[in-house]
């Protein structure tokens, strides 16, 4: 299968970038209204994934555009507004969406309802204490257990066979990724490379962050896959794509590196 919102969040960097590399231009030419229109349509974005009940990827797309609406928004009213109307939607959504409702009572209590809602989480712990600090080895765990364990529980299944040593070494990757990302960040002078490079870099680590914090119990559970890691042909495309933007983003600084260092040598 194909998964679309995979390369939907590549496509929503760039048109938060494209908007904010013009926005002076729109505000001069349309007036002040536009902010409120880019608004509107980027929460759109995350209205339509919310009612199809893809709250994992609604919550991405909703962190990454907070994250670079809180970096690159000049308004800092608009900015305000933004998180009251965020938690203003988020109990709305939980008084009247009912799986809303069921992914925060699994959270608070996954034991209540063990042999149903709350059966996936509950094997997920049962899984990752397991295992233990070295785990139970490559094959002998019983992770299938997991109900979808080779998308959004894989984590779980490395932690029991393979121990918390290497689920910590696996955070530790996505904490150099996102390093790096925001290393490229800082160093880059074009505008549009300098933002699309934090939102790839915020949507790598959000992703990661929600995935792991689900099936950990850390945060509410919510469906996503881990990147690089779960298995799924559109994920793994959309992850590498990723990587590959920020590749860009980081050889054109190197260009403008070299091409500084050949000025001042000629000088």
């Amino acid at each position: 299968g194909f998964q679309p919102s995979e390369i939907i969040k590549i496509l929503y960097i760039f048109y938060i970038a494209s908007y904010y590399i013009k926005r002076d231009e729109y505000i001069e030419k349309y007036g002040a209204k536009v902010s409120l229109i880019f608004l509107a349509v980027s929460y759109a974005y995350v209205g339509f994934l919310f009612l199809q009940r893809e709250l994992g990827i609604a919550l991405l797309f909703f962190l990454v555009f907070n994250t670079l609406f809180y970096v690159y928004e000049k308004d800092r009213r608009l900015i305000l507004f933004n998180l009251l109307g965020a938690v203003f939607m988020s109990i709305v959504g939980y008084l009247f969406f009912s799986h809303v409702r069921i992914r925060v009572d699994i959270w608070l209590d996954p034991w209540k309802d063990i042999n149903d809602k709350g059966y996936q989480i509950a094997q997920s712990l049962f899984s990752i204490s397991s295992g233990g600090f070295f785990g139970t080895g490559i094959g002998l765990g019983y992770p299938e257990f997991i109900p979808e364990v080779h998308t959004d529980f894989i984590f779980s299944a490395i932690c029991e066979e393979m121990g918390i040593f290497a689920g910590i070494g696996i955070i530790m990757l996505f904490m150099i990724i996102v390093y790096r990302g925001i290393k490229i960040t800082l160093q880059q002078k074009n505008e549009f490379y300098r933002i699309v490079s934090l939102g790839i870099t915020a949507s790598v680590g959000f992703q990661a962050f929600i995935i792991l914090g689900g099936v950990i119990k850390m945060i509410p559970l919510t469906g996503i896959t881990l990147p690089f890691v779960s298995y799924g042909g559109s994920s793994l495309v959309s992850s590498f794509m990723s990587l590959a933007i920020l590749q860009v983003a980081s050889e054109e600084l190197d260009m403008e590196q070299e091409g500084e260092y050949e000025h001042r040598v000629q000088k």
